[in-house]
Order: structure tokens, then C-alpha cells, then sequence
């Protein structure tokens, strides 16, 4: 700090300023009580949290330390109204005031009370509260989980009522039920029982109790915590919310699968009265008796009046026994009478039969018959085939001499209108008309000054007959 010529102001520099500004206010204000609402909340990933308290008409920056945010005992939200203590001091890089805040509490039960209807529509929007998320209590679990207090009356009462309704395998997962940490543990107890195995070392619950006693709205403030709501409602085991006395509400009621008024409910709820079963079972059981026996007592008589109808079966078996005495007696003499008949038809065809000696003997005599005959008919056949040669011949001489040939070497056959052959010229002159016959047809022809008065068809060649030998006309 320097004094310039001619003035008494000193000369500060900017961090001098700071550093001066810094202890002025950290005196004068050394320990602060401040009621606002907490606006623009942020978790710094250092675990410092950060945010801003404001009112009609200012607002003021705020910073929580990581160590004093895991000692706040709740979780600040925006919008929350709050009385928070601490140091008021400034942040001379950005030339700033803010407030150290080392406690944090809620400005009143209203105050609370809309923090907690805020949550519980936000957490109630995303379906934590569905009731198609309910699971169905088991009838009768095998083991039961208790998350409370191991010193407290509350797990007493439970095991009592378990005792006298119907004793169990109960396991306790000891937490905090208020307090800084209770959120926390009663969350991780949860998942922790969730996370047992099937047939593992510690058996795993078939249904959970979350149980506290009762308290004020403070007092219950874990079990209204998000971190504690979500855990319940992802739970894979059906959990009982049992916190406080039945006029108590927290926010892992709606997310539980059943509320119970208190702990010693929830006991009840979870397992049947051994003694009720037991009557329920002994009076199924007479009950299941008297209708079998009146079942079968029902059919027995109306055996009895079935049998009545149907006579005496010794005597029904000795009637059948007799029936089939005569069906075989008359079997075998059916069977002899047959074989006779069949002897006697064999017999008969026997005497029809001629003997194979006479048969052979009568093949053998056509046979030599036969062997006689057999010259003679060689001896016809070679006269037979001389014949055929001879007519062969005869047949090709005949047709050397057939007036085919000649027509096929350009000559032609004249006869009349009616066929019949002219031999000379005066014939065929008072002849009307003549037929000029070649080797491949016949032609009409006229002679000289005489005209058709209609020209007649001409006739086709007639055919060959059927032998090789020709015909002259």
C-alpha cells in the first residue's frame, strides 16, 4: 500500500483489496444462521457440493465441504427451504461473496412436508408406485429377512409374533434407523439380501420386513429418502414396509409391496396362524373322509342293486360250461361225419380215374400208329413240293403269254363300249364308240363322222386278279 503526492488515500492493489474485503467480512460475520431456498443444487465430482440460497429479494452463493455433506443427514433439493449455519467469507477470483455452510435443517414441518409431497409426485411419475410393480406375498416363506435396529423393541416384537404364530428362519440385517447414515445402510440392506444366491451359504429370504418404530416426522426422514424409496421398489423380493405406528406415513409405504401399520403387523402378515392351518387341515381332513366313505358306501349299494339284476354267476358259468360240453361233443362228431363223406367222394373219383398203365399203354399204340403213318406222309409232302414247282413254272410261262406285256411295249387292246374285243376295222368302224385299253388305263374313243351325244366316264383299269396268272379281256 503506497500514498501518492498531494492526497492521504492509500493505494491498494487489486489481491491487497481482496485479502482486506476477505478479513473484514470473515470478522464481522464469523458464524451465520441463514433461512432461504435452496436454488441450482450441484455435486461437484469432488464430492463438494454447491449451490445458491435465495428470497424475494437476494440471493447468495453457498458451498458445502465434501466431509460436512456426508454429516448434513439429508439431501438438498431445489426448491427446499432451509435454515443453514456457517461462515460467510469471499471469493476473491471472482470477486464474490459466499456462505462456508457446516449444518443444514429444514425450515419447519411445512417446509418438510412439501419436500416430501414434491418427491412423492416425482417418484409417483416415474412408476415407483405403480400397483402392477406389487408383488404377491408368499404363503408361507421359508426364510425371513428384517432390516431394523439389533437393539431395538421392534426386532423383539417380531420374532414374538413370529414365535406364536408360526416360527421361522429369521434373519436380521442390523442398520440405523435415524441419523445420517440410516438411508444409506437401510438401502444397501435391501440390495444386500437381493443379492444373496439361491442355495448359497446364507439362504436368501423369500420375503424382507423394513421395520421401525415410531417417531417424529424428523425422526423418519431415512425411510422418505430417494436413495431407500428406489431400493425398495427395485427389490426382486416381496418387501413389508413396517415404519412407525399406523398413523405414520413414509415414502417406502408406496413403494413397498405392503404397508403395515406397525411391526408386530407386518409379523402377522407375513406367516398364517400355525394353529389355524392345523384345524383347517384336520377338518379338510374329516371333511375328505366323510366323502369318501359316502362315495363309497354310494356305490356300494348301488353295486348291490347292480348284482341283484344280474343272477347267480356260478350259475351263468355252469350254464356256459355245459353249452360248451354239447358244442364239443357235437364238434367231434361233426368231424367224423365229414372225414366219412370226404372218404367216400374220393373214392368215387378214384374208380373214375383210368390207370396210368392203361393210359400208357393207349399213348404208346397211337404212337407206333403214328411212326407207321409217318413214310407215307414224307413220301405226299415230296410229291407235294414237286407239284409246287411244276405250278411255279406253269404260272411264269402263263404270264410270258399275258397281253400285259405286250401293252407295256406301246401297243393297245380295242373292244367296244362294252368291253368286248374288235378284231378287225370294219367292226370298229359301225361301232359307236371304242375303249382303247394301255398297260396304265383305258381311253373312250370315237371313230371317224360319229359324235357322242355324252361323253361317257372314263373307266378306271380293272384290278389284277389275284393269281399270277393274266387275263386276256
Amino acid at each position: 500500500m503506497t500514498e501518492k503526492p498531494g492526497t492521504n488515500l492509500p493505494e491498494f492493489t487489486v489481491g491487497d483489496l481482496a485479502r482486506a474485503l476477505k478479513r473484514t467480512v470473515e470478522e464481522a460475520f464469523g458464524y451465520v444462521r441463514v433461512r432461504g431456498e435452496i436454488s441450482q443444487p450441484k455435486r461437484h465430482s469432488s464430492g463438494h457440493l454447491y449451490l445458491r440460497l435465495k428470497d424475494d429479494s437476494a440471493v447468495i452463493e453457498a458451498v458445502c465441504w465434501r466431509p460436512t455433506v456426508a454429516k448434513l443427514g439429508m439431501v438438498p433439493e431445489d426448491g427446499m427451504e432451509v435454515i443453514v449455519t456457517g461462515r460467510l467469507t469471499t471469493y476473491p477470483t471472482r470477486s464474490q461473496y459466499q456462505l462456508i455452510i457446516e449444518s443444514m435443517t429444514l425450515a419447519g414441518e411445512g417446509a418438510l412436508l412439501k419436500m416430501l409431497e414434491d418427491r412423492k409426485r416425482r417418484l409417483a411419475a416415474e412408476g415407483l408406485f405403480a400397483p402392477e410393480r406389487k408383488k404377491k406375498l408368499p404363503f408361507l416363506p421359508q426364510v425371513i429377512g428384517v432390516i431394523t435396529s439389533p437393539t431395538g423393541a421392534v426386532i423383539r416384537d417380531i420374532l414374538h409374533r413370529l414365535a406364536d404364530r408360526f416360527p421361522r428362519h429369521v434373519l436380521l440385517w442390523p442398520v440405523a434407523v435415524q441419523g445420517e447414515q440410516a438411508a444409506a445402510q437401510v438401502a444397501n440392506a435391501i440390495a444386500g439380501f437381493n443379492a444373496l444366491k439361491a442355495g448359497g451359504p446364507v439362504p436368501r429370504p423369500d420375503l424382507i420386513i423394513v421395520a421401525r418404530g415410531g417417531g417424529s416426522l424428523e425422526d423418519l426422514m431415512a425411510f422418505n429418502e430417494e436413495v431407500v424409496v428406489r431400493a425398495a421398489a427395485a427389490s426382486a423380493i416381496p418387501l413389508i414396509s413396517a415404519v412407525g405406528h399406523e398413523t405414520d406415513t413414509t415414502l417406502i409405504d408406496f413403494a413397498s409391496d405392503l404397508r403395515a401399520p406397525t411391526p408386530t403387523a407386518a409379523a402377522e402378515l407375513a406367516v398364517p396362524v400355525r394353529a389355524e392351518l392345523l384345524a383347517q387341515l384336520l377338518d379338510l381332513e374329516r371333511r375328505q373322509f366323510r366323502g369318501l366313505t359316502r362315495g363309497i358306501t354310494e356305490r356300494r349299494s348301488r353295486l348291490d342293486g347292480l348284482a341283484r339284476g344280474l343272477g347267480d354267476p356260478r350259475a351263468l358259468i355252469n350254464e356256459r360250461a355245459q353249452r360248451l360240453d354239447e358244442r364239443g361233443e357235437r364238434l367231434t362228431l361233426a368231424i367224423t361225419s365229414l372225414t366219412e363223406r370226404g372218404r367216400t367222394r374220393l373214392e368215387r373219383l378214384a374208380a373214375a380215374i383210368r390207370h396210368p398203365r392203361e393210359k400208357l399203354a393207349e399213348a404208346r399204340a397211337r404212337l407206333a400208329a403214328e411212326a407207321r403213318a409217318l413214310p407215307t406222309a414224307l413220301r405226299n409232302a415230296a410229291k407235294l413240293e414237286e407239284r409246287r414247282v411244276r405250278l411255279e413254272g406253269l404260272g411264269q410261262l402263263l404270264e410270258s403269254y399275258s397281253y400285259k406285256g405286250v401293252l407295256a411295249r406301246g401297243f393297245a387292246l380295242v373292244g367296244d363300249s362294252k368291253h368286248r374285243p374288235l378284231t378287225s376295222a370294219a367292226a370298229a368302224a359301225v361301232a359307236p364308240a371304242l375303249t382303247l385299253t394301255f398297260h396304265d388305263g383305258e381311253v373312250v374313243a370315237y371313230p371317224a363322222g360319229s359324235a357322242p351325244t355324252a361323253p361317257p366316264k372314263p373307266r378306271r383299269k380293272a384290278p389284277e386278279p389275284p393269281s399270277g396268272q393274266g387275263s386276256l379281256f
